[in-house]
């Protein structure tokens, strides 16, 4: 059996050596800052291709995706090592993960619809029996079509969208849907503590 016999277990991809050890870097990155109680899970579809966009890179200079899921989080970047400003995201009980835990590889992206619905079952699974966020947040628009399955699931914790829709960080106007997803997560937090 050679690598490419093998399907990634993160995304449900043929994978290669090289693919397989990217995602190995990478849990261990997403590992590390995990907080022990999710307060916040933000749930994407596929995971960036840029480590400068995936916001567990230990590089520091995020943008895309890190960058927008940061400003959500209501962080600031300014006089902090990528470490710093990661504890503080994990501190605050933020969490991100997608679907499809790795980058989509090349020659796959008609099928991205079809490879989160055959991971999605077994992603749920894992929200309610390890995750256990008080809330999840939708990330991406390709997760539109799969809102009914997150409702239907039994997760046991609210579901943040926008407008009936999940926030597009993929989408148009990112940036004003990330503050949205701050006020959403803001005020979410508030009714939590009761402040």
């Amino acid at each position: 059996m050679n690598g490419t016999d093998l399907r990634c277990d993160g995304c449900g991809q043929l994978a290669s050596p090289e693919h397989i050890a990217r995602r190995l870097q990478r849990l261990e990155w997403t590992t590390r800052f995990r907080p022990v109680h999710i307060a916040t899970l933000l749930f994407g579809a596929v995971a960036p291709q840029d480590d400068s966009e995936f916001i567990y890179s230990l590089a520091g200079a995020w943008y895309g995706e890190a960058k927008l899921l940061l400003a959500a989080a209501g962080l600031t970047l300014e006089g902090k090592s990528p470490e710093a400003t990661l504890s503080e995201f994990q501190r605050r009980g933020f969490f991100l993960t997608h679907v499809l835990e790795c980058p989509v590889e090349e020659g796959v992206g008609g099928k991205i619809q079809q490879l989160i619905g055959h991971r999605l079952p077994a992603v749920l699974t894992r929200i309610r029996r390890s995750l256990k966020p008080k809330r999840l947040a939708l990330i991406s628009r390709d997760l539109d079509h799969f809102i009914p399955a997150f409702h239907s699931a039994d997760l046991n914790c609210a579901i943040l969208l926008d407008k009936a829709k999940p926030f597009a960080l993929d989408g148009d106007a990112p940036a004003e849907v990330a503050a949205r997803l701050r006020e959403v997560v803001t005020s979410q937090s508030r009714n939590v503590t009761g402040t």
